[in-house]
């Protein structure tokens, strides 16, 4: 049994042998499968970050989500970004997870602010929940890479534990 990272490899694989992308063949059409993979990807995405704030944030952060928008050189993104206090009066990226789909692009990625692309391949609810595995691992390594950018003090709870003397 392929493991739901695996599938999407394969679709992606598949899209640039056949030159499509979920049977769409035009921009447009590739766009308009975009913006209805962030739309399934919403859920799945929040659940992932929820995760992250509750573990490593303590329920401090917020989670807020972009939508798709239109990038200044032509391509579509849409983010859902966690921020919390610690991160904010730091001025570190929040951690995040991003759709992108470059102008130039024959088909949309995942990737995190720090963390690099990852095939988007998402056309229904199955191919949406296979990926929440994909996006924890998204916001953990962006959680990894801001901790090793500023501090581990951007985490309340080793924060919190080293007030309790439990560091």
């Amino acid at each position: 049994m392929r493991t739901p990272i695996n599938e999407a490899l394969l679709r992606h694989f598949k899209d640039l042998r056949d030159g499509d992308h979920g049977h769409a063949v035009t921009r447009e059409d590739k766009e308009r499968v975009f913006a209805r993979a962030v739309e399934l990807l919403d859920p799945v995405a929040r659940h992932a970050l929820d995760e992250v704030n509750a573990d490593l944030l303590l329920g401090t952060g917020e989670v807020v989500a972009s939508g798709v928008t239109r990038s200044r050189e032509g391509g579509l993104n849409a983010m859902w970004s966690l921020t919390w206090p610690r991160q904010r009066e730091s001025g570190v990226q929040p951690i995040a997870v991003v759709a992108h789909f470059g102008c130039d692009f024959h088909h949309p990625h995942l990737r995190g602010n720090t963390v690099g692309d990852w095939p988007l391949n998402v056309f229904d609810e199955t191919d949406a929940a296979g990926q929440l595995d994909t996006l924890r691992v998204i916001a953990a390594g962006d959680a990894h890479n801001l901790v090793f950018q500023e501090s581990y003090r951007l985490m309340p709870a080793l924060t919190a534990s080293d007030a309790a003397g439990r560091g």
